[in-house]
C-alpha cells in the first residue's frame, strides 16, 4: 500500500532522515518505534505530505504521490487519516462538528450526510453520548477518541498515528489503545509511531527500529522483541524492559 524510497530530509544542518526506504503491506500494522530525536515522527509526516521530503519518493496503492499534481496528491493524502500527538480539535466546535467538517468541506457531503458519518464513528469510538461537548470538557483520551473519529470520517485506506497516547496520562492510554486494536481487528492498515511497547508487540504486525534518521533493524513484532539482530536495539530493549 505504502511503499518509501529513498527518502531524506534535513531541518538545517540536522539530517532527520537518511535514506530511508520501506513498504507497508495492504491491512498491516507497523510500528515505528526508537528513541526520541529518532525520526520517526518526521518519517510519518513525509509519507503524509505535512512535511515534504528533501529527496526520494513516496507511492501510494503503487502510484507516485506528486506534490506538483495537486489534485492528484490532495486525492491520494485524503486516502490516509492522521491523528496527531496533541488532538488538534478545534476548540470552538462541539465533537460533532469537528467530525462534521472534513467531509462537508472537503468531501463535498451535505449537512446530513456529513452527521450521519461523523454519528457512526463516534459510535465506534465511544463518543455518541459527548457529541454536544467541547474539546475544553473532554479528558485526553475522549479527546484522543474525537480525534481518530474525526479521522475516519473521510473514510481512509489506511490511518497514520503519531505518538497516539503520549500526551495522555496513563489511566486514559487504554481507552484509546483499546480503540486502535478495534481498527487493527477491522483489517484497517496503520502506521503507529509509538512508545507503547506492549502495544507494538502484541498487536503490530512489524517493528520498524530508527535512530539518527536511519532504520537499524525491521522484523516481525514478536521476533523483534524476542531476538534483536542489533546491537543498538538490545540496548533500547534492555532501558525499556528493565527489571
Amino acid at each position: 500500500m505504502i511503499k518509501v524510497e529513498h527518502l531524506y530530509k534535513n531541518f538545517g544542518d540536522f539530517k532527520a532522515l537518511k535514506d530511508i526506504s520501506l513498504e507497508i503491506n495492504d491491512g498491516e500494522i507497523v510500528s515505528l518505534i526508537g528513541p526520541s530525536g529518532s525520526g520517526k515522527s518526521t518519517l510519518l509526516r513525509c509519507i503524509h505530505g505535512l512535511e515534504k521530503a528533501d529527496k526520494g519518493t513516496v507511492y501510494l496503492d503503487g502510484e507516485r504521490m506528486d506534490p506538483a499534481d495537486k489534485a492528484k496528491y490532495a486525492a491520494q493524502r485524503r486516502k490516509m487519516g492522521f491523528v496527531f500527538q496533541h488532538f488538534n480539535l478545534f476548540n470552538n466546535k462541539t465533537v460533532l462538528e469537528n467530525c462534521m467538517l472534513a467531509p462537508m468541506s472537503v468531501g463535498g457531503k451535505s449537512e446530513e450526510e456529513a452527521r450521519a458519518i461523523a454519528m457512526e464513528y463516534l459510535g465506534k469510538v465511544g463518543m455518541a453520548d459527548k457529541i454536544d461537548s467541547y474539546p475544553s470538557r473532554l479528558s485526553g483520551g475522549q479527546k484522543q477518541r474525537a480525534a481518530i473519529a474525526r479521522a475516519l470520517c473521510m473514510n481512509p485506506e489506511m490511518m497514520l498515528f503519531d505518538e497516539p497516547t503520549s500526551a495522555l496520562d496513563p489511566e486514559m492510554i487504554k481507552e484509546v489503545l483499546d480503540v486502535m486494536k478495534e481498527l487493527g481487528r477491522q483489517g484497517m492498515t496503520m502506521i503507529v509511531v509509538t512508545h507503547e511497547m506492549g502495544f507494538a508487540r502484541k498487536v503490530g504486525n512489524r517493528v520498524v527500529f530508527l535512530e539518527a534518521g536511519e532504520i537499524i533493524e525491521e522484523n516481525e513484532s514478536e521476533a523483534f522483541f524476542s531476538a534483536p539482530s542489533s546491537d543498538r536495539a538490545k540496548d533500547f530493549l534492555s532501558k525499556v524492559f528493565y527489571d
